[in-house]
């Protein structure tokens, strides 16, 4: 019986490490979405998007993160029959207001101040495409922001400069350890990446 166990367990194992067939190209250069594609087990090459982040004017805000991603993912125009892109975007929700990147230290105090004490969306969509199909998804978490004083908010913009991050914070960092005190959803999706999602979809093409 405890053979069989293993012969089971090294089956299994072999199972979740066998290979894609396509070669994997991300459309992305955030570090943080390279680690965590990486840290899933794929091996992948990161490629430049070109394209203008608009959306439809009176979008659902739901919406949003998938269309962009979508956008994305169709503004490469070398995919070859061997390969997978991915693409990923993420917008932080208030109160049906979309939080996008921040253009400077003002901007992002702002932001950082309207969210303190609330609740906020975080919406991450995702679309994987080959040449015979795209597949879009879009995954949502819930965060509750304690309240952050203007020192707080001082100390955080002057040492992590999160002004590459929708919503001016990555949970991932100081602001998310001393200030968020609930989620409800997936850490990664609020990272900007739901490997959830992106495991599955991978594994399943």
């Amino acid at each position: 019986m405890k053979d069989l166990k293993i012969y089971n367990r090294k089956k299994q194992e072999a199972n979740c490490q066998k290979p894609i067939a396509k070669k994997i190209l991300l459309a992305s250069h955030s570090p943080r979405r390279k680690e965590l594609l990486q840290n899933l087990g794929f091996d992948f090459e990161t490629v430049s998007i070109d394209c203008d982040e608009i959306f439809p004017e009176n979008s659902d805000v739901s919406k949003v993160a998938e269309y962009l991603s979508n956008l994305k993912a169709n503004a490469y125009k070398n995919l070859n029959a061997d390969e997978i892109i991915i693409a990923a975007d993420t917008i932080v929700v208030l109160e049906n207001e979309i939080l996008g990147k921040p253009k400077n230290k003002e901007a992002a105090e702002k932001m950082l101040r309207k969210l303190s004490g609330k609740t906020h969306q975080v919406y991450t969509g995702i679309t994987i495409k080959t040449k015979e199909k795209t597949i879009s998804q879009t995954d949502v978490a819930h965060v509750v922001f304690d309240k952050i004083s203007n020192e707080e908010i001082e100390y955080y913009l002057r040492n992590f400069e999160p002004f590459d991050k929708a919503g001016s914070y990555g949970i991932q960092e100081w602001i998310g350890m001393a200030k968020i005190k609930k989620i409800e959803g997936n850490f990664y999706t609020i990272m900007g990446f739901p490997t959830h999602l992106v495991y599955e979809i991978l594994k399943n093409l």
